[in-house]
């Protein structure tokens, strides 16, 4: 089954006789997602990173939704504290990234992602092409599983992945350590379950990732 998304957002399909390159795409993302993970990409490229980690992930959901999804654990503050420690951002950069994210919803200061990058917003650019980890490759396929909405790309069903489903994908690996202290500190798995699973409204899509 189809669920629409904003006109626009479908990629086109290849022109007869065009050859396919890059990865297959396999999935699309909610547009809280998307941003979440644009912002993942602008983090992995301040550091000088040459993959995109499950840490980067959490951190741009934690900056771009925190208030959504804080709800699943017990003890919301503890956890912030946790995530600083697992993403291993400082406090201080924490808050610049929040700042920067916030001023860009703003409308803010252009040339303020350069100065928290440390380098110019071409290295922001650049963080497009950044490969997943074999972990977060791991993860986004067990988010894949999860997902209960489908949306069609070239004629063939692909899941729609929402933040629950990838926090969800992420606790409940078997091989994550992170999914782990997730866990510990508090997680109500159940509800988060809850929530990814069977989400009251079908999911709007503003991306598409391999």
């Amino acid at each position: 089954m189809s669920f629409p998304g904003k006109k626009g957002h479908r990629a086109p399909s290849p022109s007869a006789g065009a050859e396919r390159t890059g990865p297959a795409v396999t999935h699309r993302l909610t547009k809280d997602l998307a941003s979440s993970e644009n912002l993942a990409r602008m983090i992995a490229a301040s550091r000088a990173s040459a993959l995109l980690e499950v840490t980067d992930y959490l951190a741009g959901m934690y900056i771009y939704g925190w208030d959504r999804l804080s709800k699943f654990w017990e003890d919301p503050e503890g956890v912030e504290a946790l995530l600083q420690r697992i993403c291993e951002i400082s406090p201080q950069r924490w808050h610049q990234w929040i700042e920067f994210y916030h001023n860009e919803l703003q409308g803010g200061n252009p040339g303020k992602a350069s100065r928290l990058l440390g380098k110019t917003r071409k290295v922001a650019n650049a963080a497009i092409v950044l490969e997943p980890s074999s972990e977060l490759k791991a993860i986004l396929r067990n988010a894949e599983e999860i997902a209960p909405h489908h949306d069609t790309y070239e004629g063939r069903p692909i899941p729609i992945l929402t933040s629950e489903c990838l926090i969800l994908a992420i606790a409940t690996s078997t091989n994550s350590p992170i999914g782990q202290k997730l866990r510990d500190a508090g997680l109500d798995l159940a509800a988060l379950e809850q929530a990814a699973r069977n989400p009251r409204h079908a999911p709007l899509h503003g991306n598409e990732t391999s």
